[in-house]
């Protein structure tokens, strides 16, 4: 039922697109024979202008009245188009309605290009599976797939859910997920998510998360929430349009009875439409947030945008938002005759059957196949044993490496690589020191460009971490962040932005854990790793980095400046233009047919201005 719903909503929408066209189309050519008589017609046909574009216009506006008393543009063009018709001003009443209706499409047309990107993810949703039950393939729907299912995937395929590779290898298109143009490999143990293509090479997989949990589905809800009706700024418009009706309303009354002319009423009435005002703005957001999608970002609430804006501090969490959040074998030290490649081969050969997180980074890190190993023994707490090429050898902490010499140097540099936060795995053969290897939280290649762009915009970068001073001040050396807060908890975190906001600055909060989600609900704007962060991280932010491509940000930042200038320019213009007619108006120098057309042409404009962001990119 879901489904069918959708698919309505969906022809409706179009649907009433195609019709809106039909009557301009129509209503544009009644005009321009009413305008040059090119067609003898036993009737005015400026009223077929009338008719199909000014009618929606008065109906929604009286519908408007009577349900909640909403005044609002299509009010004081209602009573513009019916002065029009009363004082015998046919033209200006039809294109009235004409260009109102013209300007509106506009709107919908760019606000449906703009979420034209997002929309696209709901019809990429995989409808099925290839399932591995009993022996035998089944096509099942992919709503049915359940976690720990086998599945198949052929070339040409969408990954139906998310889940790791068992066998195969192949190259998988990740675009819808994280807009890379270029294919990446995939081989056992990888992930796979659900809505990405397979290139080339049939893989099975097995599913780690079905349903409303994939990452495809996740990512429709995000989108889903995104919603510019919730802008602070489109609220503000609708005040102001309310009492622009008011003064449009007094204007047009005192001018007739001080003029005499009601002609000049009618064209203050037709010049003073507010719709640019109320157009304009939504337009800016939905174009803006259509830009942000294309850069990796869903916003889910469009004031968040024009927050953004204000923001003069941004407080990262160091793991898995600055670094990789996965360690990696950063550094093999020989201790020995051993030579620093044949430590690593010990240490990888050793670690091939640990469950350990760092155990299996070693292998992740190591990259090739290790040498066979026997009588492995796994020490909780300490590390692995295994007999290697005859030898045995240790894996693990000094409490495994009991009696085993270690230097009072070697102690010295591990000791210092601990306090920076880093693993440090021992390596002993046959009770003999051979080497160390240094695991560490990789700093994300693009963190360092990424706060040097963040200074240049005026913002400063600070850093929110539960890691020890040491860790983090070692980081932030790394990346140039001069305010660092270590050893925070999550209700730190949360204080720490209480703080800033208490001193009047506006804090961006950037964070991908559980423990994250307090400071993103506190911060002016939220902002969470869609990719590796917590569904909690997610829910409590308003903005969600997809693709975790932090690089993205100075442009986020720029793109939300940008866009209030956009709103402001929009907002001068129309108002200027507005009070320059109703002067113009008043003195008799501009007739209802002109003030039509010049108003409403600005209104255009201000659309098509804000249309702009769609692809605007900071030089």
């Amino acid at each position: 039922m879901k489904k069918i719903i959708e698919k309505a909503e969906t022809f409706l929408h179009f649907g009433g697109i195609k019709k809106d066209i039909a009557f301009l189309v129509l209503g544009g050519l009644s005009l321009i024979v009413s305008l040059f008589d090119l067609i003898p017609l036993p009737f005015d046909a400026a009223w077929v202008a009338i008719l199909l574009c000014g009618a929606p216009i008065i109906l929604e506006a009286v519908i408007g009245l009577v349900t909640a008393f909403d005044i609002k543009a299509d009010v004081l063009v209602s009573l513009a188009l019916i002065a029009s018709v009363c004082i015998g001003e046919d033209f200006a009443a039809g294109e009235v309605a004409f260009i109102m209706q013209l300007g509106a499409l506009l709107e919908d047309l760019t606000v449906a290009k703009a979420r034209a990107g997002i929309e696209k993810l709901v019809h990429l949703t995989p409808q099925t599976a290839r399932v591995l039950r009993d022996g035998t393939e089944k096509i099942l729907p992919a709503e049915q797939v359940e976690i720990g299912d086998v599945i198949r995937v052929l070339p040409g395929e969408a990954v139906p859910v998310d889940g790791v590779i068992l066998s195969g290898q192949t190259s998988v298109n990740q675009a819808v997920m994280t807009g890379e143009s270029l294919p990446m490999d995939k081989t056992v143990g990888d992930e796979v998510s659900s809505g990405t293509v397979n290139q080339f090479g049939a893989f099975e997989m097995q599913a780690i998360r079905v349903g409303e949990d994939s990452s495809i589905q996740r990512m429709i809800r995000l989108v889903q929430s995104a919603d510019a009706g919730k802008a602070k700024i489109v609220r503000l418009a609708d005040r102001w349009a309310t009492w622009i009706v008011i003064i449009a309303l007094s204007a047009a009354g005192l001018t007739w009875a001080i003029t005499g002319e009601i002609i000049r009423a009618v064209t203050i009435l037709v010049v003073f439409c507010p719709c640019s005002l109320v157009l304009a703005t939504p337009t800016a957001i939905m174009a803006a947030i259509g830009n942000a999608t294309k850069h990796g970002f869903l916003v889910r609430e469009g004031d968040a945008l024009e927050r953004l804006a204000t923001v003069t501090k941004i407080t990262f969490d160091k793991t898995g938002t600055l670094t990789c959040g996965t360690p990696e074998v950063t550094a093999v030290k020989s201790a020995s005759s051993y030579t620093e490649e044949e430590v690593y081969a010990f240490a990888a050969a050793a670690e091939q059957l640990s469950e350990h997180p760092l155990g299996k980074a070693v292998i992740r890190c190591y990259g090739k196949q290790p040498a066979a190993c026997e009588n492995f023994q796994m020490r909780l707490g300490e590390g692995v044993l295994a007999v290697v090429a005859g030898k045995t050898v240790k894996a693990g902490n000094r409490k495994l490496l009991q009696g085993v010499a270690i230097p009072p140097e070697i102690t010295a540099e591990t000791d210092g690589a601990l306090n920076e936060g880093s693993a440090v795995i021992y390596i002993a053969v046959n009770d003999m020191l051979a080497g160390y290897l240094i695991l560490s939280d990789t700093v994300r290649k693009e963190s360092k460009d990424m706060i040097a762009a963040l200074d240049r915009l005026g913002v400063q970068p600070v850093l929110l971490t539960g890691d020890n001073p040491n860790a983090a001040e070692a980081i932030a050396g790394k990346l140039n962040i001069r305010e660092v807060h270590a050893n925070c908890l999550p209700e730190d975190k949360l204080n720490q932005i209480d703080a800033y906001q208490k001193n009047g600055q506006a804090v961006c909060m950037i964070g991908d854990g559980i423990n994250d989600a307090p400071a993103l609900k506190k911060a002016n704007v939220g902002i969470a790793m869609g990719g590796v962060g917590s569904d909690i991280a997610v829910d409590a932010a308003d903005i969600a980095l997809v693709d975790d491509e932090i690089r993205e940000l100075p442009h986020l930042l720029s793109l939300s400046q940008r866009m209030m200038t956009t709103i402001k320019v929009n907002l001068t213009f129309s108002m200027g233009l507005n009070f320059l007619a109703i002067v113009l108006a008043m003195t008799g120098l501009l007739g209802p047919v002109v003030g039509a057309l010049v108003h409403n042409a600005g209104s255009v404009l201000v659309i098509l201005h804000s249309a702009l962001l769609l692809r605007w990119k900071k030089k």
